[in-house]
């Protein structure tokens, strides 16, 4: 355990510091409690008969540097207004600074307007959680990193890259090929590729318009995969489908065994049964969200964030820098 103190690194300018957890990741908020030595603190957080969230602080926060970690994964809805309800609990409670640890960031994917009539959500939940009294924010590997420039507050976005990434490299997968499962996913699979020193294949998906009007789906493959393992990366596992598409490909190209590795593993309805008919070799996850023990497979491997997070905490409570981390 690492007690955090005022040091010679950095000038401590907030008080005690104060870890809290919501209800949509408390196991993920008691191992950064465990990293950074302090007790995760207390309080009542409920929904009354009518759902609306209820929350009450144990002990007084007044001017404590406040970490609240909460994920808006499922229910995404009701853990975004628990967020919110908890951050406005902390304000009132004259806390010294409040960070909203949020490693998973919902509706992410609705970041810009593409089509007409349509809400630009990601910049929502941003002011939403500035208004309700955040100071700062801290996520892990939002799906767009222009989402940083919606809030008006601070916004630490670090990335579990380099432990998936190191993961791999001391696994040490003979005879492999990096593949991004779309486009989309090019760049951050590119640099992935780059770490291992392997090759890059990259899927593409187009829609074909039909002469009955109708429209299909055609795949290509950009790159070797003939005979070799393949990793495919990406930043998250929702239905699944996007990863099952891209398996079935790899597999009529001749790949031998496929790894899947992303950061958050959402996996909504059908994903768990797509996942066990893909066969794969393994995939590795993060616990950014919580996977029940119904969605736990035999061939997934799950690294915790939590040191991450509490390495990252503490040098944000000691104001020292994050990006040194990272080689920034």
């Amino acid at each position: 355990m690492k007690m955090i103190h005022p040091t010679t690194e950095g000038e401590q300018i907030y008080g005690e510091l104060a870890i809290f957890s919501g209800t949509a990741n408390p196991e993920l908020a008691e191992e950064i409690a465990d990293y950074l030595g302090v007790p995760l603190r207390e309080a009542d957080v409920f929904q009354f008969p009518n759902e609306n969230t209820f929350v009450r602080l144990h002990d007084s926060v007044r001017s404590q540097d406040v970490f609240l970690i909460q994920p808006t994964c499922s229910p995404v809805n009701d853990n975004i207004m628990e967020l919110l309800i908890f951050i406005d609990c902390l304000r009132r409670d004259s806390a010294g600074r409040i960070t909203a640890v949020v490693p998973y960031y919902a509706y992410g994917r609705t970041d810009k307007k593409d089509q007409p009539r349509v809400p630009i959500t990601a910049r929502l939940i941003a002011d939403m959680i500035t208004v309700a009294g955040a100071d700062r924010f801290l996520t892990i590997d939002l799906h767009a990193g222009q989402i940083q420039g919606f809030f008006t507050i601070p916004v630490d976005d670090i990335t579990a890259f380099h432990m998936l990434s190191d993961y791999f490299v001391e696994k040490a997968v003979p005879n492999s090929v990096v593949v991004a499962p779309d486009i989309g996913a090019s760049k951050k699979v590119r640099n992935f590729a780059e770490k291992l020193a392997l090759p890059l294949a990259i899927v593409e998906k187009r829609r074909t318009n039909l002469p009955d009007g109708s429209k299909t789906e055609v795949f290509n493959l950009m790159g070797d995969v003939k005979g070799k393992n393949a990793i495919v990366f990406d930043d998250e596992i929702d239905t699944a489908e996007t990863l099952e598409d891209a398996v079935n490909l790899l597999r009529e190209e001749g790949a031998e065994d496929i790894y899947a590795c992303v950061t958050h593993a959402l996996l909504s309805d059908l994903a768990t049964d797509r996942l066990k008919k893909m066969n794969l070799k393994e995939l590795v996850i993060t616990n950014t969200v919580p996977v029940p023990s119904r969605k736990r497979l035999d061939n997934m491997t799950i690294l915790s964030v939590g040191p991450l997070l509490g390495e990252v905490i503490r040098r944000i409570h000691l104001g020292i820098s994050v990006g040194e981390m990272f080689g920034e």
